[in-house]
């Protein structure tokens, strides 16, 4: 396949839209940030710490049922669950521990059930444990992060190094904003899928680097822009396979998987569509940004050793 030939195969000119696509991110991370500086992050009872309930059905109750009579009774943050059995139903809610507490649920849940709910316990739950993984996890992606920077810059070099750890950043922040902004529970199973994203985005990101890096060295016409371009749409086709599979997974878990696992399964929706977006435009469009060049990927070659053969 000729050069030429291989331009034919770009037909969405990803770089001539690289201004509107950095103001949509600019505007983002704008509302993102202002967002986490304002009201921050509604922390779940991971992180909070709370009052624990525990109560025994004589029959298994409907937990979509219990749930909806706490929203009506007015508690806005809480977890309900089976614990044990399907008879005994365990309920963290996000206040400050009080004797009476545990009597006020039963004797709410109770008034539906009459006679059929008991209380087992009430207590209050700390969150130390939640600090500590809330500690250990935003360690966990510092460290993540800069092992990344590391690999990409001895993989490919250290513009690469820096775009990749950048897009990574970009949708670190939009996630977090994402769920500042409409104020939903932040909880560690969705700091796991934090964490996911930033393995799924890198992915990606890699992908695309090396088939940049690949033109690069290959391709002896065009701009750096149009190689990169080509880049991105020789990618294309795998990048939106593999989003749009794993995609059809996490919404499946959102919607079947249950509350327990729905705002982990939220978090990966979001981050999956962000991370493809940052792939795609932002990832090659901070290379463009920093100038990189032919010159910044060549292949040193030996004195007295030829280029295309390898023979002295």
């Amino acid at each position: 396949m000729t050069n030429k030939t291989s331009y034919k195969l770009t037909n969405i000119n990803f770089m001539g839209l690289r201004f509107f696509t950095f103001g949509l991110s600019a505007v983002l991370l704008l509302v993102s940030i202002g967002s986490l500086a304002t009201q921050g992050l509604r922390l779940g009872l991971d992180f909070t710490g709370g009052t624990l309930v525990e109560l025994h059905y004589a029959s298994s109750p409907d937990l979509e049922e219990v749930r909806g009579h706490l929203e009506i009774a007015g508690y806005e943050q809480f977890v309900v669950q089976n614990f044990g059995s399907s008879h005994d139903v365990l309920i963290r809610l996000n206040q400050g521990f009080s004797p009476e507490v545990g009597e006020q649920v039963r004797s709410l849940l109770d008034a539906q059930d009459a006679g059929k709910v008991k209380l087992t316990r009430a207590e209050f739950v700390g969150a130390q444990v939640g600090d500590e993984l809330r500690d250990q996890g935003g360690l966990g992606m510092l460290v993540a992060m800069l092992g990344i920077m590391i690999y990409v810059a001895f993989r490919f070099q250290y513009k690469f190094a820096i775009g990749s750890v950048l897009a990574l950043v970009h949708d670190v922040i939009i996630l977090l904003g994402f769920f500042s902004v409409f104020k939903i529970d932040f909880d560690l199973t969705v700091l796991a899928a934090l964490l996911a994203v930033v393995g799924y985005s890198i992915n990606d990101t890699i992908v695309v680097y090396d088939r940049i890096r690949e033109n690069f060295r290959k391709v002896r016409e065009g701009t750096v822009s149009e190689l990169i371009n080509v880049s991105i749409n020789q990618t294309l086709i795998r990048t939106t396979i593999t989003s749009l599979t794993t995609l059809l997974v996490v919404v499946a878990l959102f919607l079947l998987g249950g509350e327990m696992i729905r705002n982990f399964a939220l978090a990966l929706m979001v981050g999956i569509i962000v991370g493809t977006y940052s792939s795609i435009y932002i990832a090659g469009t901070l290379l463009l940004t920093m100038k990189v060049t032919r010159d910044d990927l060549a292949i040193l070659i030996k004195e007295g050793v030829l280029e295309d053969d390898g023979r002295p």
